[in-house]
C-alpha cells in the first residue's frame, strides 16, 4: 500500500502523516499515531473500549513472539476488510483508533 493510498483510505477521517518505521509506516494524525502498516496489513490503534467493537467485527490484534517464546500482545488491530472499501465505516474507526490513541497519550502523562 502506498502513502497516497493509505491517505485515500483515511480520507473520511481527515489528513494524515505516513512516516516510515518498524519496517512499516505509521498513521499519524496531528502527531498522533493511530494506524500502522505493516505486513502488507493496516492496523488501528485499539484499547479496553475500542477493541470488542473490533473483534466483533472479525479483526485479530497484532501479536509476535517475544523472548522465551511468550506472545507480546500489541494495541493494534487488523482493520476489518469491510472498512477497507467503504468510507464512512473506515471514518468511524479511525476516529475510535485516534480516540484510543488519545487516552494512551494521556495515560503517559
Amino acid at each position: 500500500m502506498t502513502d497516497d493510498d493509505i491517505r485515500d483510505v483515511f480520507s473520511g477521517f481527515g489528513p494524515v502523516t505516513v512516516r516510515r518505521m518498524f519496517g512499516g509506516k505509521g498513521i499519524y494524525r496531528d502527531g498522533v499515531i493511530f494506524a500502522l502498516y505493516l505486513h502488507d496489513q493496516l492496523r488501528l490503534k485499539a484499547d479496553a473500549e475500542s477493541s470488542p467493537e473490533l473483534a466483533a467485527a472479525g479483526s485479530t490484534q497484532w501479536t509476535y513472539q517475544g523472548r522465551h517464546g511468550k506472545d507480546v500482545a500489541m494495541p493494534y488491530w487488523s482493520a476489518p476488510e469491510s472498512a477497507l472499501d467503504d468510507p464512512d465505516e473506515m471514518a468511524d474507526l479511525a476516529r475510535k483508533a485516534y480516540a484510543a490513541a488519545l487516552r494512551a497519550e494521556q495515560k503517559k502523562k
